[in-house]
């Protein structure tokens, strides 16, 4: 009898574990440690639970008498493996499909550059070979941001140069944001001592720039701080703030948000996954291939980085860069097409 309830409670005590690690936004942990860096990475958790399915299977046939708590294991894993792997696919597993451009589309690349390691003509001659109207770069100075500026125009495609760095200590502290001038004129706005350092999110800039002529979108180079142990009510703080950017309006955003999907519930209204802006990748059915880090292959690493839109943008074509893993950096860039809805 007791050992009966043991294994009721340990199986219980499996279920419920694998619950949360499957849809912690049921319960509302998305954003709570450690079940943010568990979640992370689904695809690698669907394959431990695998693993993991076959070692209990062993067990339980060589062990005679754990032979039906390790069946109940076996389900259970064999469970979260299949519906994480079909989150996964339904997310999307990848199409790098675009429509045909039309003069008032919008490319738009994200890059997280660590800083600046790929080099300002690799940046350029990835923005000019997707010809990038909207360039967000991530942990990237001023100067570098100057000089990809530079090879673009020489390359036929000039760009306005917008910095936010909060010192000059760690390019991580940097974000550039590049935008085509056939936008429009675009400002980014002044702190109290009158430089561009207006604090956005914290930790790490996020650059905030507006059409002068108030028309147009709003457009963001996002980098909210990572969900580390010492940080995670500033990351919170980051998504809400970056939420906010996106609760109305005409908006493009585009960065590393440190951030997947699931971490966005509960963050999203009128269908959007941040705010009112929506996910170009998942879209497009690429949501579930992964940015970060290059060392794993794209389908288990971590779809952090994001170019998202307002309902006056419909995405028509997204793919992550996975051609420069040796570039330097140890994000993939990414590229969107934005097609202009009329809404």
């Amino acid at each position: 009898m007791i050992r009966r309830l043991v294994a009721l409670v340990l199986i219980l005590a499996l279920a419920a574990g694998l619950f949360v690690a499957l849809w912690p936004q049921a319960l509302d942990l998305q954003r709570q440690y450690p079940v943010t860096q568990l979640v992370s990475f689904r695809a690698i958790a669907g394959g431990v639970a695998l693993i993991a399915m076959v070692v209990v299977i062993v067990l339980g046939l060589v062990v005679r008498p754990l032979r039906s708590i390790t069946a109940s294991f076996a389900v259970l894993l064999l469970v979260f493996a299949a519906v994480s792997g079909g989150i996964q696919g339904a997310r999307g597993l990848g199409s790098t499909d675009f429509t045909t451009r039309t003069p008032t589309d919008v490319t738009v690349l994200s890059w997280n550059t660590l800083g600046g390691a790929p080099g300002p003509e690799a940046i350029a001659a990835l923005a000019l070979e997707v010809g990038a109207d909207i360039v967000s770069l991530p942990e990237t100075r001023q100067e570098t941001g100057v000089a990809v500026a530079e090879a673009m125009r020489v390359g036929g495609r000039p760009m306005w140069v917008h910095t936010l760095a909060y010192d000059q200590v760690s390019s991580a502290r940097s974000t550039t944001l590049l935008i085509s001038p056939n936008l429009g004129d675009y400002a980014v706005a002044l702190g109290d001592d009158g430089t561009t350092d207006k604090r956005t999110t914290a930790v790490l800039p996020s650059v905030v720039a507006t059409p002068v002529s108030g028309e147009g979108p709003t457009i963001v180079a996002a980098h909210p701080v990572a969900p580390v142990t010492d940080h995670m009510d500033t990351w919170r703080s980051g998504l809400d703030y970056l939420a906010g950017v996106c609760s109305s309006g005409n908006v493009i955003m585009a960065g590393d948000f440190n951030s997947t999907l699931d971490h966005m519930a509960g963050l999203g209204k009128r269908g959007g996954a941040l705010g009112v802006c929506r996910d170009a990748a998942t879209a497009t059915a690429n949501g579930a291939v992964g940015t970060w880090p290059t060392d794993l292959p794209p389908l288990l690493s971590t779809p952090i980085d994001h170019v998202m839109a307002s309902r006056q943008w419909m995405p028509t074509g997204f793919r992550v860069v996975t051609d420069h893993d040796d570039a330097g950096s140890d994000h993939r860039p990414i590229v969107a097409q934005l097609s202009r809805t009329g809404a």
